[in-house]
């Protein structure tokens, strides 16, 4: 599957867009040249030299705030889509197998959950509880775990019905090791590709917190709370706007291209 997956332009392209994100956000700490509160130059300043992206509408380095407002987005991203892959994998591996009022009863909740838009729950659960980073990334989970579990209980239900299932059952194997060493195994690939789609959902959503002033709190850096800041400067400092919008869609991109090169080594492998 790695050779088939390093073919794809999408995997190629996706790891570079990516990884220029990613690389900002992780390492980016170490190379701000200011703190994120730091008033260093002109209020919506241009470039100069030591300030290549200028400055925002308090006089602070944009560079600087680019280079550390990567992390909570990157962080908290991560661990809403992983948090949701683990319980949302967990409950459709369950609905899967155990049928009857439990799936009915952990379908029906799943569909509920779906008929609020993502942003929406988030908002109004953050709105009403407090905008802690912990908060946010369990609500933006929650948010993703009804659409997990509906892709993993259908998944499941194809491969419960396999010869090497019903072998398992019949050696006598516990039902915890036919969900994890039969049933999961065979699910994994798709579950991939979901989660690359949830990290750019991920991403949006918790950038479009932080821009309606629902993230991550002044002063502190984040690109989305970057945009919110200087758009009103727009005209006159496009870069302090420009370039957070640049990181966050090259780390939303590269996240759905890297997912949809996974779906096409799957299907080149098989094929082959």
């Amino acid at each position: 599957m790695s050779r088939h997956f390093l073919r794809q332009p999408q995997a190629r392209a996706g790891l570079v867009l990516s990884g220029v994100a990613l690389l900002a956000a992780l390492a980016g700490p170490l190379f701000a040249p200011h703190g994120a509160a730091d008033f260093v130059g002109a209020v919506y300043g241009g470039p100069v030299p030591g300030a290549p992206l200028g400055y925002d509408y308090l006089g602070r380095d944009v560079l600087s705030r680019l280079l550390l407002g990567g992390w909570s987005v990157v962080w908290m991203a991560f661990s809403a889509a992983f948090l949701a892959l683990l319980a949302g994998t967990a409950l459709g591996l369950v609905a899967a197998y155990a049928g009857g009022r439990t799936d009915r009863v952990l379908s029906w909740s799943a569909d509920v959950l779906l008929a609020f838009p993502n942003l929406i729950l988030v908002l109004l659960v953050v709105a009403l509880l407090g905008r802690e980073p912990w908060l946010i990334v369990l609500t933006a989970s929650l948010a993703f775990v009804p659409g997990v579990l509906r892709l993993v209980r259908s998944l499941a239900l194809g491969v419960a019905e396999q010869e090497f299932v019903e072998a398992a059952e019949l050696l006598g194997y516990p039902r915890s090791h036919v969900l994890l060493r039969e049933i999961l195994p065979n699910v994994l690939t798709p579950l991939l590709v979901h989660f690359g789609s949830m990290l750019s959902w991920a991403v949006t959503i918790l950038s479009g917190l932080s821009f309606l002033g629902y993230g991550v709190a002044p002063p502190a850096a984040d690109w989305g709370l970057m945009i919110n800041e200087n758009r009103a400067g727009l005209q006159a400092q496009p870069l302090a706007v420009l370039a957070p919008v640049l990181m966050i869609a090259l780390f939303a991109l590269g996240a759905n291209l890297l997912a949809e090169a996974v779906a096409r080594s799957k299907a080149g492998t098989e094929l082959g």
